[in-house]
């Protein structure tokens, strides 16, 4: 069984560690060093309880491991942006293909609409076939393509851009609410 919760800085080190190897040896991310748990535990800290993290577990809530996790950041630094989110997600090596990936990203999604965001920018490194079928199924339509954007493991490297609306942009917006007071939602 795959259960969903909030995740906590406890699961730092588990998000570090699914991680690391797409950093690595993958091109799904264009850091070159893998985190270790302190710069996660920072990087969840960094949303300041507005943006959502939220981890997979194998077996209850409580007491599974984590297996995957999906998050969403600030998609620009300008105030103006502050309606949108740019979203991520990762599944363990040993977890693919067992339905964590999808769970994870509908929560993601309805949580970030339960907030008031009204749009969520997810950035593909291509070709990544399974990433877009994953994207597209929970409500991402493609929106464009930077060419050669990313330079990793001696290739350079397109990144595609998916938008899935949230809300209706409303006039004027709503300012979307704190991660800490909604939780996570599944609809």
């Amino acid at each position: 069984m795959i259960a969903l919760r909030p995740a906590t800085p406890d699961d730092a080190a588990a998000i570090a560690a699914i991680y690391a190897p797409h950093v690595l040896t993958g091109t799904a991310t264009f850091e070159i060093d893998a985190p270790d748990a302190r710069a996660m535990r920072t990087r969840m800290a960094a949303g300041d309880g507005l943006y959502p993290w939220i981890v997979a577990t194998a077996g209850s809530a409580e007491d599974g491991g984590v297996i995957g996790y999906a998050y969403a950041t600030r998609f620009r630094d300008r105030p103006a942006y502050r309606y949108v989110v740019e979203t991520s997600i990762y599944v363990a090596d040993t977890a693919q293909r067992q339905g964590a990936g999808r769970l994870l990203y509908e929560a993601l999604i309805d949580t970030l609409r339960a907030q008031g965001f009204v749009h969520a920018i997810g950035a593909l490194a291509l070709p990544n076939d399974a990433s877009i079928t994953l994207h597209e199924s929970v409500g991402f339509r493609r929106a464009g393509v930077y060419r050669e954007v990313g330079y990793k493991h001696g290739r350079w490297i397109d990144v595609g851009i998916w938008q899935c609306e949230l809300n209706e942009p409303g006039v004027p917006p709503v300012e979307p609410r704190p991660f800490s007071e909604v939780g996570v939602v599944r609809n």
